[in-house]
């Protein structure tokens, strides 16, 4: 195959979502909590946990080279401790996932994604996700949506400090499983972050235009769609995993 190694995007690639993380979202948070002894609103809760993430940002030095990801339940530990709270690890990830549950509309996989997963896993190919994600948020929602084990590693952002187009991010994926860039394609539905990440490493990319793609970013090219042999960067419009892993077989062989 020329292609071996299938590197996914998760939200707005092969799952679509919706979230409002509203003011009602943080009072519900800080309630979980008063029972283990905080005593702040959920707006002064809120408040301190984005000073918190601004601050550790601007130490990381975050730039073009440096895309830092702060752990959501690491910071809500660090502000419950401030408060006094000393509680377990799992009972800041239950009100981690409580409020992650509280603030999403909607998931759902986009069409046919389980299986176009299953079928490119017969043909041969290893499937790695990639994702600029909390682990606290998205290992328990790809549990729920039935396909973490259709990936043989699943790497996300949260756990290593950066994220995508950071190539360290990558990096990690490709020293881990001693990877052949050449052989890799990443598949994304941003091109600031999915693709410019992967081409920065000389890897093979597949753009997606879904719903979940980012407004300033302009449509998938028809003269790049991904039934050419010339090319290492193709471009999809839409979601339709019924009709996209068929190209995607095509141009991995």
């Amino acid at each position: 195959m020329k292609y071996t190694d299938l590197i996914f995007d998760l939200y707005g690639t092969l799952v679509d979502i919706h979230t409002d993380e509203t003011d009602r979202v943080w009072q519900e948070c800080a309630s979980f909590f008063a029972p283990y002894g905080l005593n702040i609103s959920g707006d002064e809760l809120k408040k301190r946990f984005q000073d918190e993430i601004k601050l550790r940002e601007s130490k990381e030095g975050q730039n073009y080279e440096c895309y830092p990801d702060i752990p959501f339940d690491e910071v809500l530990t660090v502000l419950l401790k401030r408060e006094g709270v000393e509680i377990a690890q799992s009972i800041v990830e239950d009100g981690a996932w409580r409020f992650r549950q509280k603030s999403t509309e909607y998931i759902r996989l986009y069409p046919h994604v389980r299986e176009a997963l299953e079928r490119l896993r017969e043909l041969g190919c290893r499937l790695w996700l990639l994702s600029n994600a909390q682990r606290v948020f998205t290992t328990k929602e790809l549990e729920m949506l039935g396909i973490y084990d259709l990936f043989d590693g699943v790497y996300l952002s949260s756990n290593y400090g950066c994220r995508k187009p950071d190539k360290r991010f990558y990096e990690s994926l490709i020293c881990d499983h001693n990877l052949d860039v050449k052989r890799c394609v990443m598949i994304g539905n941003d091109r600031d972050t999915d693709i410019a990440g992967a081409k920065a490493l000389g890897m093979a990319t597949l753009y997606m235009h879904t719903a979940l793609t980012p407004a300033e970013q302009s449509k998938a090219d028809d003269r790049l769609h991904p039934v050419r042999a010339d090319v290492i960067h193709f471009e999809y419009e839409g979601d339709d995993w019924k009709d996209l892993a068929p190209l995607i077989e095509k141009i991995c062989k």
